[in-house]
């Protein structure tokens, strides 16, 4: 039964490692797409990234949890069964550190990216319109917003890589 358990969470925790990667990869290219038009307002265009970028938040944030969750149930489940915490090899507790900080990095980018970033970005853009040209000095700050947020989805990218690799180093037997 402890096997059992300890698949289904870790094939729900590499899940939500790749889900974790996937969000940052895929707006990352949608964000490179857009940029080819550049610093323009293109109303229809721009909804459809803006929608598409914002409406992944929720994904994310689910992947986050998912993540935690079972991440502490993996060793909890071994604890339920064994009475103490599996011992670990040095590489795999190092892994360990190397992906939660990561992993704390990430949703710190995510907080800052959903908690400021966003909400000025929906803020400015309820303010455009198909029909009319945009203020010069608002579209300037949405799109100096959007290259904010494309430099940190960036480093979010970078930082879910780091994740993924430090995760195959924690299979590392005790010693």
């Amino acid at each position: 039964m402890e096997q059992i358990i300890h698949g289904v969470l870790l094939a729900l925790h590499n899940i939500a490692l790749v889900g974790c990667a996937a969000a940052p990869f895929y707006n990352r290219n949608l964000v490179n797409s857009r940029s080819q038009y550049g610093p323009k307002l293109f109303y229809k265009l721009d909804k459809v990234v803006e929608d598409t970028l914002q409406g992944n938040a929720p994904y994310c944030l689910f992947f986050i949890i998912t993540l935690f969750i079972t991440g502490m149930g993996i060793p909890l489940n071994h604890y339920l069964f064994h009475g103490a915490l599996k011992e670990m090899h040095t590489v795999a507790t190092i892994a360990l550190i190397v992906k939660l900080a990561f992993v704390f990095g990430m949703v710190t980018i995510m907080a800052i990216i959903f908690l400021k970033i966003n909400p000025q970005l929906s803020k400015l853009f309820v303010a455009f319109s198909e029909d009319s040209k945009p203020d010069s000095e608002k579209e300037a700050f949405f799109f100096k917003l959007r290259g904010r947020r494309k430099k940190l989805c960036e480093i979010c990218l970078l930082f879910a890589i780091i994740v993924l690799v430090s995760s195959a180093f924690l299979g590392f037997g005790a010693h």
